[in-house]
């Protein structure tokens, strides 16, 4: 079984049933994308936010169109196709032809700069790239420098000259399923990931992982046809597209929202019906806080069908959850654990029924298995803290094009995480802390050699280390550790300003002015800033996806 066959199954049996939706209540109507013969659903009101939906027959057809408007290119099996859009009704019809017609599906990070997506788009022999209105800048900087990208699709309105109008090519496109044969062991889609060095890795996968990952999620929070899932993170993320596995699997709605204004989501969940969200740690906050200021008042929506609230992709703390089950006493509440690498959430998940173990990741998920071992493979015992591994279908196949990294972390079919943990008596996992280096800050990963690079430009500073710390809203904050030249002077506030060049989601949020320790090769002594300026506390913490 290859992962098409659900869509295909889905359109069969339930064809005129609403698949997806978006809602984007921001939405500038002149950027919106459009396929050529879809009905716009908008409201009457004039503040009312802008609404498209998708039933499964009609998601089923496009995805045959763009898989036709490839083969009818010349792309050949395995050809690499890069999606660079924001989230949208058109991102995964798109996704799913890329698959049906045999190419490789390559989802791009929608905040990546343009030399990112230029290292991404050669990393991976990208040939073709679908991207939308936002990224035209981004696109311009770098079009001449990308030769391995033979075509470049533009989705909306007035794209640029050297971009083809997708949508437009669409129309003579057959609607039929492509004549091509998959099976589950055939390549299917490149996810990027990174280390400390901020330089992503490209994880290929295969189609027995998607599917594995289907039956994941749909075993863990047993979706039907009654349920309506709330997907508002970006669905180049394996969390997001994975935990929607579980509504294709289902055949039911899913509702992709593009805003997380506390009032947006419950306006989502009210309006829509939906029974399932999975938020970030961020928004749950922000919701709790505007329910608490009294912002929001929970008596004007309808939220008696909402029954699972999950979340993930960062730390999650404890006492959030324990706050959202007394605001939302009749929740289900569940955390899934996962890398890029295992196909994201699912490889450890901690089960609706095991509310009284938050703080714990949870046990092996569905079709997985899991062991925590020392430095040199071997299981440690019970209690004792050592490296968290996993094995089953979702293990991604390589890191494309890197064999030693590839060995590195897998290990006769073991995937070695780098996160350190601990099993209790009862057989739940705790992560302890992560040997990579990586900052997870409101979902997002921040690399803080990307960060230290760019602040050692800064004309008064001898040496600096970036480390993330525990945030109650956020997951981590970015730190910034500086050690200024020998008779240099400098405050936060001129740090702040030479920092307004990077994306505001890499700022440090705080910065401290210090020594910066090295061992004897050279290496920052990480470990110790963090003693010191986590005040010397062993912060447990959850990753999960």
């Amino acid at each position: 079984m290859v992962i098409t066959d659900f869509l295909e199954r889905n359109a069969r049996l339930y064809g005129q049933d609403i698949s997806l939706v978006e809602i984007n209540p921001s939405e500038e109507r002149d950027k919106a994308a459009t396929w050529w013969d879809f009905n716009l659903i908008e409201s009457a009101s004039q503040d009312a936010p802008y609404r498209r939906e998708m039933s499964w027959k009609d998601f089923d057809r496009r995805a045959n169109r763009f898989a036709n408007l490839l083969l009818s290119r010349g792309l050949k099996r395995g050809t690499k196709v890069a999606i660079l859009l924001m989230n949208c009704i058109e991102w995964l019809p798109i996704y799913f032809g890329i698959l049906k017609a045999g190419c490789i599906a390559v989802p791009m990070n929608f905040r990546y700069s343009s030399d990112e997506i230029q290292y991404c788009l050669d990393l991976a022999d990208v040939e073709v790239l679908v991207f939308g209105p936002e990224f035209i800048s981004r696109i311009d900087a770098v079009e001449k420098s990308i030769p391995g990208v033979k075509t470049l699709f533009f989705v909306g309105k007035n794209g640029p000259a050297y971009s083809e109008d997708c949508m437009s090519l669409l129309r003579f496109c057959s609607s039929s399923a492509p004549p091509v044969a998959l099976c589950e062991t055939d390549d299917a889609a490149i996810y990027f990931s990174s280390g400390t060095t901020g330089f992503p890795k490209a994880i290929l996968h295969n189609h027995l992982s998607l599917v594995h990952s289907c039956l994941t999620e749909q075993s863990h929070h047993s979706q039907s046809r009654d349920d309506v899932f709330l997907c508002i993170p970006p669905l180049y993320h394996t969390g997001a597209k994975m935990h929607w596995f579980g509504s294709l699997l289902s055949g039911s709605k899913a509702v992709l929202l593009r805003g997380v204004k506390p009032e947006w989501i419950l306006r989502a969940v009210t309006e829509e019906r939906c029974t399932i969200v999975w938020l970030l740690v961020p928004w749950a906050q922000d919701l709790l806080d505007a329910i608490d200021d009294h912002r929001v008042d929970l008596s004007k929506f309808r939220l008696a069908q909402w029954r699972l609230m999950h979340i993930g992709a960062q730390p999650v703390p404890p006492s959030l959850i324990h706050r959202w089950m007394k605001v939302f006493p009749h929740h289900q509440y569940d955390t899934n654990y996962g890398l890029s690498e295992s196909i994201g959430p699912g490889c450890v998940h901690l089960g609706v029924e095991n509310v009284h173990k938050v703080g714990a990741i949870g046990k092996p998920g569905f079709g997985w298995e899991t062991r925590i071992v020392d430095e040199h493979g071997r299981d440690v015992e019970k209690g004792d803290v050592g490296e968290l591994i996993v094995r089953g279908d979702g293990v991604m196949t390589c890191y494309y094009k890197n064999p030693e990294a590839t060995a590195e972390v897998l290990k006769d079919g073991w995937l070695f995480t780098g996160d350190m943990a601990r099993e209790d008596e009862d057989g739940f996992i705790y992560l302890v802390d992560r040997k990579k280096d990586v900052v997870i800050s409101g979902g997002e990963n921040l690399y803080p050699v990307q960060i230290e690079d760019f602040l050692r430009a800064f004309h008064k500073i001898k040496d600096v280390a970036v480390i993330g710390l525990p945030d109650a809203r956020l997951g981590e904050i970015a730190a910034a550790i500086i050690e200024l030249k020998e008779g240099e002077s400098c405050t936060e506030a001129e740090i702040d300003e030479f920092c307004t060049a990077l994306p505001r989601y890499k700022r440090p949020r705080k910065i401290f002015f210090d020594k910066v320790p090295r061992n004897p090769t050279g290496k920052i002594e990480k470990p110790v800033l963090r003693e010191k300026y986590c005040h010397g506390r062993l912060v447990e913490v959850q990753i999960t996806g």
